[in-house]
């Protein structure tokens, strides 16, 4: 069977969506628990999929949180063998510090929906189907990050010029969330109370009306992007 490895950081980020379209086409998935787990024995087999999750760290909080050099550790070992790599938020960030590119705070956090703009090679990308029509995606993050040498731009917005990027031909980076719920985003709601309070111009109200607004969308638009990437990737076998 087909496998997923995802390393979380906190209980509530969690594939969220995506779990059920990597079970759906037949991929069993186990999560190891950042600061928990012991990572490499975690990959002592090598998943087909590994993906690295959110959480409210940053990269630089590696001294406070040493684990972080663990996965910077494993996924720079896993770029010499070219296997699929999924990061989302947080884990875009690793991504980009294990290829060797500087993570450093944004002029503003961006926390709540609103729209990417892709770039030329995002149009021909899985990124096509996230945002089809200029649809907004869930942003919650305070860092951005250099573009990696080798690596293809794929979305920005004016505050995080590199949203997301593909490295090689199977990793795939999104500093933006396209894998929440709405019923699961009630638990980011309250694990996260404290930044929405301390955010200017975010409040839990306008997250909730523009979560049922957008949510459903971002469900189904989500799910098709995971689709097409894993079209791409499932092809390509490590050395």
């Amino acid at each position: 069977m087909k496998t997923v490895l995802a390393v979380r950081h906190v209980a509530f980020e969690d594939l969220g969506g995506f779990a059920a379209v990597f079970e759906r086409l037949g991929y069993a998935i186990a999560y190891a628990e950042a600061g928990m787990d012991d990572l490499a024995h975690a990959l002592r087999r090598e998943p087909d999929i590994l993906a690295i999750l959110g959480g409210p760290i940053g990269v630089n909080d590696d001294s406070d949180y040493p684990f972080l050099k663990d996965e910077i550790a494993l996924l720079a070992r896993r770029a010499k063998s070219g296997r699929p790599v999924l990061g989302i938020c947080l884990g875009a960030q690793l991504m980009a510090r294990a290829l060797g590119a500087r993570v450093y705070p944004a002029r503003s956090k961006e926390v709540g929906w609103a729209p990417i703009a892709l770039s030329a090679e995002g149009r021909t990308s899985c990124l096509a189907a996230l945002v089809p029509g200029g649809e907004p995606v869930l942003h919650w993050h305070g860092d951005n990050f250099d573009l990696p040498d080798g690596a293809v731009r794929l979305a920005s917005t004016d505050i995080c010029p590199n949203q997301a990027f593909a490295w090689g031909p199977a990793w795939l980076a999104l500093q933006f969330h396209a894998e929440t719920t709405r019923r699961g985003l009630e638990r980011w709601f309250i694990g996260h109370t404290l930044e929405i309070a301390a955010t200017p111009g975010v409040s839990l109200a306008r997250l909730r009306a523009d979560t049922a607004l957008w949510g459903a969308s971002l469900e189904a638009r989500g799910a098709a992007c995971l689709e097409r990437w894993l079209e791409t990737v499932e092809t390509i076998d490590g050395p």
